[in-house]
């Protein structure tokens, strides 16, 4: 658990984070012998079960007591908690206190499960739990413990929606145990967040949360020396505190963080200044002109698995002979190529609906992971105006990088670290090496009911779509809600057309729907309520079924594409058979999926293409077993990328430091 008296001097500096030191190669090699032991140690640590029992046994004491007593007994446990830290006994109480009021404020007490889930996110892990058992309302006892301790708490969530959800939701039991609670969304001025901040529990997402630190960083300079910002308290405002909005990196609890911790970690966030000049249109037309000149194959090669191009010795002659005469910024070899390659990329890599929209005449990113629209990000290195000019819309300025930071790195620097999520088993070695997050499982409240119903597989795509909506059709009649799953907003549309000319009712939720994500996600386990989502729908907001649902076998779930990542899969399966409700779920995939076409593991492609076009598609088991190759193939290349990131980070912060600038 947290040792109070070892990072007191930390939480008491006027920026409290931790230090990463810089490891040697004779380091890395015995933390690498040591690891194995030293998870195994925090996990049985952190596994606990018979902390419920003297909670329970407070429990029954503390509901005897008036409001008022119960407030009194919430101030001793306060003033002992700072005074003697975070020992057993103190937080058994702690979370006594806290499901008594949360039972008298909003209604909801606490699972005894949940009670271990809050054990275990208080001793610096991550707590999986199955979707629909509340990781909300868990968060609330290791957060208001620590903070009656005295330390700053991050509830980190992944919108802006979830951020004032939760906050608003889960408010009344803070206040109630003389706690304030903070709130952080985009639109916010410095004044508003430093005010949020200075909480004692803050909701933030952990896109905000990121960049305000970078910010900061930009404020105070290079590493912020603690002892040189605690004399400059003897200024008064007059100092680079003032302009500061965060308090320092104490503790963080991380919800959804596989998705925030893992899925994210392959992209830097960086602050940039508008240089305030348009790029040269005619050099980005001359650009896109060439690139659309180039032959696949002769000239360049695509690697889709990779997202990566490359030019061709003939390509690159080419490309020479075509530009000798030319002046200025394509006259360089190196130049040219790059700016060409940026142009194939977007050209081919790139497609509108799946990696993007275009909204008011703006290229707007979507997120691989979530299918929200990511409206403030930009692709760098001339990308995004490429792409803007490919789609007819007017170029927007390029930007000058200020500071950047991945969240490897930046999540690293809590002096206190925890974690919830449906979906961590997978990841848990990569969080535990790059985090030091040992991965508990928490059991579920009730034992669960959903089902499988089996995989399909099939050699085109157009029998997938078919099989889908003939699928939908049977259960629709049976009165049962449906929520299918896409991975990109083409396919939902697609999808969305054919399910229009067969007559059957239904709703789409992708990104240009994403304000009305939460209302038609609650929505979906009505009777014979179909849905059509992206990954939008696959986390944060429960389905609740009415009874005639429940007596017809739940809401079913059908996945019409696997996803890179199986734990995304899994969240999508986990919207149905929440708390011990009935449930289902099943695939149907195809051969020309993009999971199969970018496999690298040829043989298991050609195993099912061999199997698959003998004119039935293949099912079950097997079926499961060929996509998952195609899956673990897609997880290793990314987990190699996520680890070839993290050590350019850690080496380029060791060049930054050694140089004097920023990150």
């Amino acid at each position: 658990m947290f040792n109070m008296a070892r990072q007191q001097t930390a939480l008491h500096s006027a920026y409290p984070e931790r230090s990463v030191p810089h490891e040697s190669w004779f380091d890395k090699q015995g933390v690498k012998l040591a690891s194995p032991v030293m998870r195994r140690l925090r996990e049985h640590r952190a596994m606990r079960t018979e902390v419920v029992e003297p909670v329970n046994k407070l429990g029954s004491l503390l509901a005897a007591l008036r409001d008022d007593q119960l407030c009194q007994e919430v101030a001793h446990v306060r003033e002992q908690l700072r005074r003697n830290g975070l020992s057993e006994k103190l937080v058994f109480r702690s979370f006594a206190l806290v499901r008594e009021v949360a039972q008298r404020t909003i209604g909801q007490r606490h699972y005894d499960v949940q009670i271990l889930g809050g054990w275990v996110l208080l001793n610096g892990c991550v707590a999986e739990m199955a979707t629909g058992e509340g990781k909300t309302l868990t968060a609330t006892l290791a957060a208001a413990t620590a903070a009656l301790a005295g330390v700053p708490v991050h509830i980190i969530t992944v919108n802006d929606y979830l951020t004032a959800r939760d906050a608003a939701e889960m408010g009344p039991i803070y206040r109630m145990m003389g706690l304030t609670v903070g709130v952080i969304t985009h639109e916010q001025d410095p004044a508003a967040r430093r005010a949020a901040y200075a909480c004692d529990v803050t909701y933030c997402t952990n896109k905000e949360l990121a960049f305000d630190y970078l910010r900061d960083r930009l404020a105070v300079g290079r590493q912020p020396n603690r002892i040189q910002l605690q004399l400059e308290k003897l200024y008064g405002d007059a100092t680079r505190l003032r302009n500061l909005v965060l308090r320092g990196l104490c503790f963080g609890i991380v919800d959804e963080a596989d998705s925030i911790l893992v899925d994210e970690a392959r992209v830097p966030l960086i602050i940039s200044a508008s240089g305030g000049k348009v790029p040269e249109k005619p050099i980005y037309e001359m650009v896109l002109v060439l690139a659309r000149a180039l032959t696949k194959g002769s000239d360049f090669e695509i690697d889709p698995r990779e997202r990566n191009i490359r030019l061709t010795p003939a390509g690159q002659a080419w490309l020479a002979s075509r530009t000798k005469d030319l002046t200025g910024f394509l006259s360089g070899p190196r130049r040219r190529e790059e700016l060409v390659r940026q142009a194939l990329t977007a050209l081919h890599l790139f497609h509108r609906d799946t990696h993007y929209l275009v909204r008011d005449e703006k290229v707007q990113i979507i997120d691989e992971y979530t299918g929200r629209i990511m409206g403030d990000r930009s692709w760098e290195q001339g990308l995004h105006q490429l792409i803007e000019l490919k789609e007819g819309c007017p170029l927007t300025p390029m930007n000058t990088s200020l500071a950047r930071i991945t969240y490897q790195r930046f999540f690293r620097r809590y002096l206190w670290l925890a974690g919830m999520t449906g979906t961590a088993q997978e990841v848990a070695g990569e969080l535990w090496n790059v985090y030091r997050l040992a991965t508990v499982t928490i059991p579920t409240n009730r034992p669960l009911q959903r089902y499988w119903a089996g995989e399909r597989l099939f050699a085109t795509a157009d029998e997938k779509w078919d099989a889908a909506v003939e699928r939908i059709a049977e259960l629709h009649q049976l009165g049962r809600p449906v929520l299918v799953g896409t991975r990109s907003v083409t396919a939902s549309e697609l999808l969305s057309e054919k399910l229009t000319a067969v007559g059957i009712p239904h709703v789409i939720l992708n990104a240009r729907q994403d304000k009305e994500e939460a209302d038609i996600v609650s929505k979906a386990g009505q009777p014979g309520r179909v849905t059509v989502a992206t990954n939008m729908a696959g986390r944060g907001t429960d389905i609740k079924l009415l009874q005639q649902v429940a007596q017809a076998g739940g809401l079913h779930v059908l996945a019409t594409e696997r996803h890179e990542a199986g734990r995304i899969d899994r969240q999508l399966y986990g919207r149905s058979g929440r708390q011990g409700d009935p449930g289902s779920f099943e695939t149907v995939a195809s051969l020309e999926d993009e999971l199969m076409t970018t496999s690298r593991r040829l043989l298991w492609r050609w195993m099912a293409r061999a199997l698959v076009t003998s004119g039935k598609p293949l099912q079950g088991k097997s079926a499961a077993f060929l996509v998952r190759q195609a899956q673990l193939s897609a997880e290793s290349l990314h987990g190699r990328i996520r680890r070839d990131l993290l050590q350019h980070e850690d080496q380029l912060e060791t060049s930054l430091a050694f140089s004097g600038r920023l990150e």
